[in-house]
């Protein structure tokens, strides 16, 4: 577990997946992003992209526009998690109602503990 901690860490993060499933169709100007990830910050948004350019799953290309915009894309590497994010959520449509009775049940058991 050792060795891919860090590489699963740097993927699974909240904000980490749903960016590259917005990139997953076509590449994206940073303010487009923003509007699309409902409840992200301009500087949570930013630090993922660094860490995801870092990890080399993001290519980000400054766009001679003024003012400066940038676009965002999937690096060839990125490409490869769009199999098993796929999978992800297929799994997430199937089984998405199913924790939520789950839930529902863990806390109505645990608000009568409570009582």
């Amino acid at each position: 577990m050792g060795k891919t901690r860090p590489v699963l860490e740097n993927i699974t993060n909240k904000w980490s997946i749903l960016i590259l499933t917005v990139l997953c169709s076509e590449p994206v100007r940073f303010n487009e992003l923003r509007r699309r990830l409902d409840g992200i910050t301009h500087k949570a948004l930013s630090d993922a992209l660094k860490r995801l350019e870092r990890n080399g799953l993001v290519h980000r290309k400054v766009l001679p526009t003024s003012p400066v915009s940038v676009e965002y894309s999937l690096t060839l590497l990125a490409q490869t998690l769009q199999e098993p994010f796929s999978a992800l959520y297929e799994w997430a449509l199937k089984h998405g109602a199913e924790m939520e009775r789950a839930q529902l049940m863990y806390d109505t058991r645990h608000a009568e503990e409570i009582c």
